[in-house]
């Protein structure tokens, strides 16, 4: 059955007249008297009789409006939840983040998108930001904010920061001065990430052109457990001005400027090229850049 004849029919029992019927739903009396002969063939049975006042249903008439009306509000229901997609999607999507930026914004970037696209989900993933870019160009991931990625023709790069790098100490071992040169960095015992990691790759390509060398004590993966190796007096490293803040034995540390010339590190939001824009991404990329507003 045809959902528009049984709208025009629908019309007509409430109306109780094709006159009444017709100008409701803007129609002319023959297109509706048409229509509703073309429903009384579907369905093999006369459905209206003509009376002097108007129209009144027959048996058969009352007994398809009961379902007509099911049908009508079944399908309106059906659009309603389209229409609600469309504007609220759902679904999930896979975001990397360097572990202090999941830890700095990922709330804020959870609690804004549940308050956009309350049925959308956000998947953090967290990661070193060179296995944050591999796992973005495998499709494993829908966005990434990444520090430092090199280049890739399948990834597009947004620019959100850049930060100083600063020489960090135990609190209780002697006062840094305010500002520590390059080269005075070989003095210090230092822990530093691995050389795959975005803060050795930058730290690296500002040292090694000067031809200076630190004397690296220990690695760690992760920053704060740099941090924490730090606070307990096994040595110094470098690490960007913001991943301080968050960190718990900041109490325990001391930090200095470095440079000139000053090492900056840089967080990009990284996406796919050749992947088309969801609505979901479209919203998650709006938070991100008011998260980091271009200075």
């Amino acid at each position: 059955m045809d959902l528009k004849q049984l709208q025009y029919f629908a019309a007509l029992a409430d109306g109780g007249s094709f006159t009444r019927a017709a100008v409701s739903l803007g129609l002319s009396q023959s297109t509706l008297s048409r229509q509703v002969g073309l429903l009384e063939a579907s369905v093999g049975h006369r459905l209206l009789v003509r009376t002097g006042h108007g129209a009144s249903l027959t048996e058969a008439g009352e007994v398809l409006l009961e379902h007509a009306r099911g049908m009508l509000a079944a399908a309106e229901k059906a659009r309603g939840a389209l229409r609600d997609l469309h504007s609220n999607p759902s679904g999930t999507l896979a975001v990397g983040l360097p572990s202090q930026v999941a830890l700095a914004q990922g709330a804020q970037m959870v609690a804004r998108m549940r308050g956009r696209l309350p049925r959308a989900l956000v998947a953090i993933s967290e990661g070193i930001s060179l296995h944050l870019r591999e796992l973005l160009i495998e499709g494993r991931l829908d966005v990434a904010l990444l520090y430092d990625p090199p280049h890739s023709p399948r990834l597009a790069y947004r620019a959100l920061s850049r930060e100083a790098f600063m020489l960090v100490g135990p609190a209780n071992a002697p006062a840094l001065p305010k500002r520590v040169t390059l080269r005075a960095l070989a003095g210090y015992p230092m822990i530093l990430p691995g050389r795959a990691n975005a803060i050795r790759s930058q730290v690296d390509a500002a040292l090694a052109p000067r031809g200076i060398q630190l004397n690296v004590v220990a690695e760690a993966g992760v920053v704060l457990t740099m941090l924490r190796l730090v606070a307990d007096g096994l040595g110094y490293t470098l690490v960007p001005a913001s991943m301080l803040i968050h960190d718990s034995t900041r109490p325990l540390l001391q930090a200095a400027q470095v440079g000139p010339p000053v090492i900056y590190n840089r967080l990009v939001l990284a996406t796919p090229k050749a992947r088309p824009e969801t609505k979901v991404l479209r919203q998650f990329l709006d938070v991100v850049r008011e998260l980091y507003p271009r200075s």
